[in-house]
């Protein structure tokens, strides 16, 4: 493996698979990452690894717009308590979600030593970078939660969200199957989730959006998220219409009104009815 090589495999991903840039630099980060391992362990091929490291990452091609459910679509998830076990598990797993923002890979690996339900009930988790990170939820979550682990069972080791086949962890791809029938489940009461590709990551983005629009600092939104920097968190500062329409209703003209039409509720419901 060589510096021609990692380039021919790099320009494979996006001509021929049609990869994005960031899924480019992502693999980049990595083969860069396993060759910094390399050089301190065999520095008889330190000039093979100097022209790997040397391969440099691809310019932006500029950021997806974000994705979240707004403050009236919240609301059709999670489901409501199900009469079955599974029911139950995923209304616990998507409201533990959308309250605390956390990746997938850390709810669902998370297990019951995990959470405290006591004074200040939070959870803690393995985040990114393995840092440990501890997120606080509020005491109707923390109720849904208390109901969950009574009925769950089993070891107190076990994961707080066990798959029903085999009694280990949910697989990444076992949560964004239960979210897609949740939310085709949802789509009945809320059409306009039609119209929005809901995804375990677009939660996250929904907490963040959340506390961004409740007045948090944008700085607490980044510890909250386990963001390194701080300017990780400006996509959600960027993404947030309504903060920029009350920056533009102070710049109103003397005598005009100020912000823009909001409909009534009987108009956005015909509208969703057609």
């Amino acid at each position: 493996m060589d510096a021609p090589l990692v380039g021919s495999f790099l320009d494979y991903l996006e001509t021929e698979r049609g990869n994005s840039v960031r899924t480019r630099n992502a693999r980049l980060a990595a083969i860069h990452s396993l060759f910094r391992f390399a050089a301190l362990r065999h520095p008889d091929h330190a000039a093979l690894i100097e022209r790997v490291l040397a391969v440099p990452r691809s310019a932006s091609s500029g950021r997806s717009s974000l994705s979240w459910l707004t403050r009236r679509l919240t609301p059709c998830l999670p489901p409501q308590t199900a009469p079955r076990r599974g029911g139950r598990r995923d209304h616990a797993l998507l409201l533990l979600d959308l309250q605390t923002g956390l990746r997938v890979s850390g709810a669902r690996r998370a297990a019951v030593p995990d959470v405290v339900l006591g004074v200040g009930p939070h959870v803690r988790c393995m985040g990114k970078g393995r840092k440990e990170r501890i997120t606080p939820f509020t005491k109707t979550t923390a109720a849904v939660i208390r109901e969950w682990m009574k009925e769950r069972g089993g070891q107190p080791d076990d994961p707080l969200f066990p798959s029903s086949h085999s009694g280990g962890a949910l697989s990444r791809y076992a949560v964004t199957v239960l979210l897609a029938k949740h939310v085709a489940a949802a789509e009945e009461q809320c059409p306009s989730l039609r119209s929005k590709s809901v995804s375990p990551h677009v939660l996250r983005h929904t907490c963040a959006m959340r506390l961004l629009q409740a007045g948090v600092d944008i700085s607490a939104i980044a510890l909250w998220l386990g963001h390194e920097a701080i300017e990780t968190a400006q996509i959600y500062v960027h993404a947030d219409l309504a903060l920029k329409e009350r920056a533009l209703a102070r710049t109103t003209p003397i005598g005009a009104a100020p912000g823009r039409y909001r409909p009534p509720d009987e108009l956005l419901a015909f509208l969703e009815g057609l």
